[in-house]
């Protein structure tokens, strides 16, 4: 399955839970709760550049191989090295202390992340400018 694309956060579940799991202050979590958060993906056979991208400016930027160790960065800040692996058609990361899966379901990049599981849905982006948005479900 192909990832390339660029992704608008949709729906979040267990967010404040996965959020204070990542040791992010109160004021913090509540002020992204409602951040529209962009994911573009670029994908060059094995080869991937994984950005997230919020309002502000700020952004955090993965590149990776298949199988081939890297430097992961989280939204925390939090660097860590990791072996990411393809699995079933999921983009797999796992160290001790952190799991992630992507992967494309009906058109739209879901993202599982945690031992306390944080679900993202992003849909394809019609549009990548404007960074507010309604409440999450």
């Amino acid at each position: 399955m192909a990832f390339t694309g660029k992704y608008e956060i949709e729906s979040e579940k267990n967010y404040d839970e996965f959020m204070k799991r990542l040791a992010l202050p109160s004021d913090a979590i509540d002020k992204a709760r409602n951040l529209k958060i962009i994911s573009e993906v670029k994908q060059d056979g094995q080869n991937f550049t994984w950005s997230q991208q919020y309002p502000g400016g700020h952004s955090i930027t993965n590149t990776f191989t298949i199988g081939k160790e890297c430097d992961i960065e989280t939204i925390g800040g939090k660097k860590f090295k990791a072996t990411v692996q393809m699995e079933g058609g999921k983009v797999v990361v796992n160290s001790p202390n952190y799991h992630h899966t992507a992967e494309i379901v009906d058109g739209k990049l879901v993202e599982v992340s945690g031992g306390s599981t944080s679900t993202r849905d992003f849909s394809p982006c019609a549009r990548a400018s404007g960074f507010s948005r309604e409440a999450r479900n």
